[in-house]
This record gives structure tokens, sequence and C-alpha cells, in this order.
């Protein structure tokens, strides 16, 4: 579970990079690599380099899911902005 949880990381990290959707689906996966990683960490009879694939994935889900967030709150400002200089 914990190199599935990877993956899916650092599909998300990639995905902040792609314009239009990208920023969604990367704060989506990011959000399932957490989960994901959490659950793959927690497993106790998983053995350790597996487990600590899941601890990676929840920092680079979290990474992932940051960067779209704070993209998409520029992308909001941006609009706000161009919304007001645009405005009578």
């Amino acid at each position: 579970m914990g190199w599935f949880a990877l993956a899916v990381a650092t599909a998300a990290a990639g995905f902040v990079a792609v314009p239009f959707t990208g920023m969604y689906l990367a704060m989506g996966l990011g959000v399932f690599a957490i989960g994901a990683g959490i659950v793959g960490y927690r497993r106790r009879r998983s053995p350790a380099p597996s487990r600590l694939a899941g601890s990676g994935a929840i920092a680079l889900g979290a990474v992932a899911f940051g960067l779209a967030a704070t993209k998409y709150g520029l992308t909001l400002a941006a609009l706000d902005h161009l919304g007001s200089m645009f405005a009578p």
C-alpha cells in the first residue's frame, strides 16, 4: 500500500505543473495519497521500506496538495483583479 500511495503522490506532484484541470487533479490525488500513505504507514506487519514509502507519500502528497491549493488561490485572486480592472 505504501508504494501505491507513493506513486499516487508522485502523480499528484506532476499534475501541479499541468495547466487547466491539473490543479484539481493534484488536489484530489494529494488528499488520496495522504490517506493511502497513512494506511500504508500504520500497517505494522508490512516491511520497513513499504512503511517508509507510505510516510514519504504523506509528505509528498501534502506538498502537492499545498502547491495546488496555492495555485487555486492565486488563480482566484488574478480573476478577481481582472474583474475589478474591467468593471465600470
